[in-house]
């Protein structure tokens, strides 16, 4: 078994006797490696954000957060594909690209068989040219939208003119290549679509935003008609119900 294949296997050893702890020394045996390149396989996985833990004592060993981490998924050639392509086009100046690339790193680590070779294959036959973009602004937008707070912002319009505003994220729209936050002004004292690549500077604030209905804001405007992208209807509802 290669690393990758054990890094897995562990995450899921842990998952299946949670909340009961398992110790080194009892997995070292299962997977038939030492206690040594156990410990490494562990910080491994604490580095990369699975939320594994330890307790000291004589009851104590290595757990996991079963509530925070996916139980085993099958993926067929195609839908791996499709995966692929889809991180793919989060692009760097895309929001939220980082945590995308770490996905992709996981949803990687946890394939096999044809689904592996069918979205590694395709992933060598994608390139892309990001355009330049300041990544302080992209984490600001992150930040205030996750977090429900204040975004300032100093934003160059169509027209070239600069302003300097305060706004209330409410959510984040993509329309023909390009992603907009969409925000109250409190400026304009209207809902308002800013163009990421067109916010020169951001800062995101403590202060605590009012709850916003992206729809509302939307309404009059040119992209009335935005409809939730059908692959992210899932999250919305996880029972498939439409």
């Amino acid at each position: 078994m290669n690393r990758t294949a054990r890094l897995y296997a562990l995450v899921e050893e842990l998952r299946a006797a949670a909340p009961r702890p398992r110790t080194v020394a009892a997995l070292a045996a299962r997977f038939e490696v030492s206690t040594r390149t156990v410990q490494r396989d562990l910080q491994v996985l604490m580095e990369t954000g699975v939320p594994v833990r330890s307790a000291p004592g004589r009851r104590g060993g290595w757990s996991i957060d079963p509530d925070m981490t996916l139980p085993p998924i099958r993926f067929t050639p195609e839908e791996a594909s499709a995966l692929a392509v889809a991180l793919a086009s989060a692009d760097a100046a895309a929001p939220y690209a980082a945590a995308a690339r770490t996905a992709a790193q996981k949803i990687a680590a946890s394939m096999t068989g044809p689904a592996s070779i069918a979205a590694r294959e395709l992933a060598a036959r994608i390139v892309t040219l990001p355009p330049p973009f300041d990544p302080g602004v992209r984490t600001a937008v992150e930040r205030a939208l996750t977090a429900g707070t204040v975004l300032r912002l100093s934003y160059t319009d169509a027209a070239g003119h600069g302003s300097v505003r305060a706004v209330e994220p409410a959510g984040l729209l993509t329309a023909g290549g390009r992603w907009y936050l969409v925000a109250w002004c409190r400026t304009r004292r209207a809902g308002r679509g800013f163009r990421l690549d067109r916010i020169t500077a951001a800062a995101a604030t403590t202060e605590r935003a009012h709850a916003r209905d992206l729809a509302g804001l939307l309404r009059g405007s040119a992209a009335v008609g935005a409809v939730q992208p059908g692959a992210l209807a899932a999250f919305a509802d996880p029972a498939g119900r439409t």
